[in-house]
């Protein structure tokens, strides 16, 4: 049996194929389809202002200037036309509607673990379909990168349905070539190639909390949602007797004794504290959190992040 978020101290060795019922192969038309209506309500209906709100523009651009009057703040005095014309003129901005999301998805083994929502690549994958073709419904820009260890993948970000289709079809077409994780490499690369700010959603079962500076750093450019794939494995063991638990990024093999009631406090405890440290991560970086768990469709956790979001007032 397979539990996912254990991880082995010993040396890594080569990784075993990756197991049956991946998101890639769960897919079909059909699907597609139905992630593609129901991404609508995201960005239509009641929903449409909580989109807006959190895909919102990262900043103002310049429009023209015009003649000062009285209340207008003398910072944006722009001194060299009024240099020129002998009279006070200030600088107007209007807010940058194009709005650009980036999707961030890992797609190491451990999210490929069967659980009993079943396995969290299906989930994540979901979310990056649903976010992906709710921003072309919007006539926003949309992008993805995937990472396992390494880059796997990555498709700038361009406008319209079929952007939207080409990133599911890259869910679709093939399995990684990787099976660890490294976030902060990927976070490193997509910090080059995006020059303008963006909202970047992660999609990560953050196994490990080793990118935090390389968060940060990201976080400043960009508005970031941290959008964890959890399944009930992550925070607890079942009462189950001898287990052979596996690290699916290693395939190192381990007894463990599901059925020794310290064993499984000592594993609920274990969780908790790294689930607490994500958190506050999270928080010191200025990182809004979203969790996605395996028991329900994801697109009702989105909607109620909106909503949560919109009461908020945004970041």
């Amino acid at each position: 049996m397979n539990i996912p978020g254990y991880r082995s101290p010993a040396p890594r060795r080569p990784a075993e194929p990756a197991p049956a019922g991946s998101a890639e192969r769960a897919w079909c038309e059909a699907e597609v389809c139905r992630l593609r209506i129901l991404s609508s309500r995201l960005v239509t209906g009641s929903c449409a202002g909580e989109y807006r709100s959190v895909f919102r523009g990262r900043g103002i651009e310049f429009e023209e200037v015009r003649e000062y009057q009285p209340g207008d703040d003398i910072r944006s005095i722009d001194w060299n036309v009024t240099a020129r014309a002998g009279r006070p003129y200030v600088k107007q901005f209007v807010e940058e509607r194009e709005m650009t999301v980036m999707l961030l998805l890992d797609r190491s083994a451990s999210l490929e673990c069967p659980g009993p929502g079943g396995p969290k690549s299906a989930v994540a994958a979901e979310v990056c379909a649903l976010l992906a073709f709710a921003a072309a419904r919007s006539n926003d820009r949309v992008g993805m990168l995937t990472c396992t260890e390494q880059v796997e993948a990555f498709i700038p970000p361009g406008k319209g349905v079929r952007q939207a289709e080409r990133i599911v079809a890259s869910l679709l077409s093939r399995q990684p070539a990787g099976r660890g994780t490294d976030l902060s490499g990927a976070l490193d690369y997509l910090n080059r190639v995006s020059r303008r700010g963006a909202t970047l959603c992660m999609v990560s079962d953050f196994q490990s909390f080793d990118f935090r500076g390389q968060l940060a750093a990201v976080a400043r450019r960009h508005d970031v949602v941290a959008v964890l794939v959890s399944d009930r494995h992550d925070r607890e063991l079942p009462d189950a007797g001898l287990l052979q638990v596996v690290d699916p990024e290693s395939g190192r093999r381990s007894l463990l004794d599901a059925g020794s009631p310290k064993v499984r406090e000592r594993y609920r405890l274990e969780a908790a504290g790294r689930r607490d440290r994500l958190l506050r991560g999270f928080a010191a970086a200025g990182v809004s959190f979203l969790e996605v768990g395996t028991g329900a469709p994801p697109i009702h956790a989105l909607a109620r992040f909106f909503q949560s979001r919109t009461r908020q007032g945004g970041r």
